[in-house]
C-alpha cells in the first residue's frame, strides 16, 4: 500500500475518527472488489452529501485480501439546514449528536447512493462474480443498536451472517457503569455483494431505530427494493418494517401487503397489531399470489408435466405446493440467491425428509442468463414474476438458456400487466422497485409470439386474477408447450 494510502488509513482508523464500515473479501483476485463496488483500488474517491461528505478508500489490496472503507464526515451545520421543516430532531440536538462517530440512517443514505450501481448487482466486466455469492466481512465499528446485541443476531443470523455484535462499554475505566447503547459489528459470510449492501441499507437503520431524515411514501418504495430476495422471507419481517418505517401504521401496512402480494411468506404480518384501530374488510381476498400459484400448478397438471423445474424459485413457497403433488416424480428449484435457497430448503425440511423423499427433490444456485445443465431434462419449466426482473438487454441471454439451451417439454410464464396498474389506488409506476419493465398485454402477446416462433414452441396465452373487462387481468399467463417434431 502507498505511503498516501497508508497514511490516510492511519488517520482515519485511529481512535478520534473511526471508520463508519469496512467491507472485505478473500475471494481471489480479491481486488475484484473494485470492479463490484465500481470505485478502483489505487484511488481515494470524495462524494459531497447534503449532509457531508463521504470518502472511500482502500486500506489493503492485494490478490489474498481487499478492503474497501467508507468514511462519512457529517457536517452537522449543513445537515440541519438540509432538514425539511417538518423532519424530526429539533434546536440543539441537531448540532450536538452522535452522527459524526456512529452509524446511522445518514450512513445507509451515503452507501446506498455511493454503491448504487453495486447495489443493483450490475457488473458489465464482472457480471458472473456480481450475480455469485463471495466471501465477505463487514466490520462496523460504532453502531446504535437498539435491543442490544440480540437484536442484531436477530435481524443478520437468518440471512446467513456469522454475527458478533460486542457491545461498547461506555466508560471502560469504569466497568460498573455498564454498556452503552452502541456495539461493534462483524459480519461474515457467503453473500452476493448486491445483497449485503441492500441488507445494511434495511438494517443500518433499524437498529439505530431513528431515521434523520423526513419519511414519505415512497420510503416504501426504497425498503422493497432493498429487501427485494431476502425480506419477505424474513422472521423478523414485520420488525423490520416497523422500524424502517419508524412505526408509522400506515406506511407499514402498506409495506407488508405489498410483501404478500408478491408472494413473499408475510401474509400474517398485514393484520395490523391489537392497538391500532383499523377497520377490517368484510370479506378477505385471496392474494394474488395465491392465485398466481393455484394457476400454475393447474396448468403443469393439465399438461401433464412429472418432472418439473422452478427457476427464479425464491424462498419456496411454489416450490412447497409441486414436493407435496405425488404427480410430479422429480422437483427442482434455482435461484441466483443462495439465501434464498437456503429459505427454500428449511420450508421443505430438506433435512428431515426420508431418502426416498429427498432423491426427487434438487435446490442448486444458477443465474437465468448462463447456461447450465442442469437446467435441461425436465418436462416443465416455470418462470413465475421472474422474467421482468432481467434487464430488457439481458432477456435475449435468457431465452435463448431457457428455450433452446434447456429446451423442457413445456415453459409456464407469468408476469404483470401494465395496464391493470392503474385500478391500484397509490401505485405510481411499476409494481415493484425491481421490476425492469412491465409488458402490456399486446407487448407480452408479442414477446411470447417471438420467443414460441424462433425455439419451436406454440403458445396459449391467459390471465390470473380478476377481470377488468376493459384492462384485462392483473397477471398475464403464458404456456409454452414444444410443437411436435421439434423433440431433440
Amino acid at each position: 500500500m502507498c505511503r498516501t494510502f497508508a497514511s490516510l488509513a492511519h488517520r482515519r482508523l485511529g481512535q478520534t475518527e473511526p471508520v463508519l464500515l469496512t467491507v472485505s473479501t478473500t475471494h481471489q483476485p480479491a481486488t475484484d472488489l473494485g470492479y463490484l463496488l465500481h470505485k478502483h483500488p489505487d484511488r481515494v474517491q470524495e462524494f459531497r452529501q447534503s449532509f457531508g461528505t463521504v470518502t472511500v478508500f482502500y486500506p489493503e489490496a492485494t490478490t489474498e485480501r481487499c478492503t474497501a472503507a467508507l468514511m462519512l464526515d457529517v457536517d452537522p451545520v449543513r445537515l440541519a439546514r438540509s432538514q425539511a421543516r417538518n423532519a424530526p430532531d429539533f434546536s440543539l440536538a441537531q448540532y450536538v449528536n452522535d452522527r459524526s462517530y456512529a452509524a446511522s440512517s445518514l450512513l445507509g443514505v451515503a452507501m446506498a447512493d455511493v454503491f448504487s450501481t453495486a447495489r443493483s448487482g450490475r457488473c458489465a466486466s464482472r457480471q458472473e462474480l456480481a450475480d455469485s455469492a463471495i466471501p465477505l466481512e463487514i466490520v462496523v465499528p460504532t453502531l446504535p443498536c437498539r435491543g442490544g446485541a440480540d437484536i442484531a443476531h436477530r435481524l443478520f443470523a437468518p440471512l446467513g451472517w456469522a454475527v458478533e455484535a460486542e457491545p461498547v462499554p461506555l466508560d471502560e475505566a469504569f466497568a460498573e457503569w455498564g454498556a452503552s447503547r452502541y456495539v461493534r459489528l462483524r459480519l461474515t459470510g457467503v453473500v452476493r455483494l448486491a445483497d449485503a449492501l441492500n441488507q445494511l441499507h434495511v438494517l443500518l437503520p433499524v437498529l439505530d431505530e431513528s431515521k434523520h431524515y423526513w419519511q414519505g411514501p415512497d420510503e416504501v418504495d426504497k425498503l422493497l427494493r432493498s429487501g427485494v430476495g431476502w425480506l419477505g422471507s424474513h422472521p423478523e419481517a414485520t420488525l423490520i418494517t416497523r422500524r424502517y418505517l419508524g412505526r408509522r401504521s400506515g406506511l407499514t401496512r402498506t409495506a407488508l401487503a405489498r410483501l404478500a402480494e408478491l408472494g413473499d411468506e408475510v401474509e400474517e404480518a398485514v393484520e395490523p397489531p391489537e392497538d391500532e384501530d383499523v377497520s377490517q374488510p368484510e370479506e378477505k381476498r385471496v392474494p394474488l399470489n395465491i392465485q398466481r400459484h393455484e394457476a400454475v400448478h393447474q396448468v403443469l397438471l393439465e399438461v401433464g408435466a412429472r418432472t418439473v423445474i422452478d427457476l427464479g424459485c425464491g424462498p419456496g413457497q411454489f416450490l412447497d405446493r409441486l414436493v407435496k403433488t405425488p404427480a410430479f416424480t422429480r422437483v427442482a428449484g434455482s435461484d441466483v440467491s443462495t439465501r434464498s435457497l437456503q429459505y427454500a430448503a428449511r420450508r421443505l425440511r430438506l433435512d428431515r425428509m426420508s431418502e426416498r423423499q429427498a432423491e426427487r427433490v434438487e435446490l442448486f444456485q444458477s443465474a437465468l442468463t448462463y447456461e447450465d445443465d442442469r437446467l435441461a431434462g425436465f418436462d416443465a419449466a416455470v418462470l413465475m414474476e421472474v422474467v421482468e426482473h432481467v434487464d430488457p438487454p439481458r432477456l435475449e441471454a435468457l431465452e435463448r438458456v431457457v428455450f433452446g439451451a434447456a429446451g423442457p417439454g413445456a415453459v409456464i410464464v407469468t408476469t404483470p400487466n401494465a395496464e391493470y396498474n392503474v385500478l391500484y389506488e397509490g401505485l405510481a409506476g411499476m409494481r415493484h422497485p425491481d421490476h425492469r419493465f412491465e409488458w402490456t398485454r399486446e407487448e407480452f402477446a408479442e414477446w411470447s409470439g417471438r420467443v414460441a416462433g424462433t425455439y419451436g414452441y406454440q403458445v396459449d396465452l391467459r390471465g390470473i386474477g380478476d377481470l377488468d373487462e376493459t384492462l384485462g387481468a392483473p397477471t398475464q399467463l403464458a404456456i409454452f408447450t414444444r410443437k411436435e417434431g421439434n423433440d431433440d
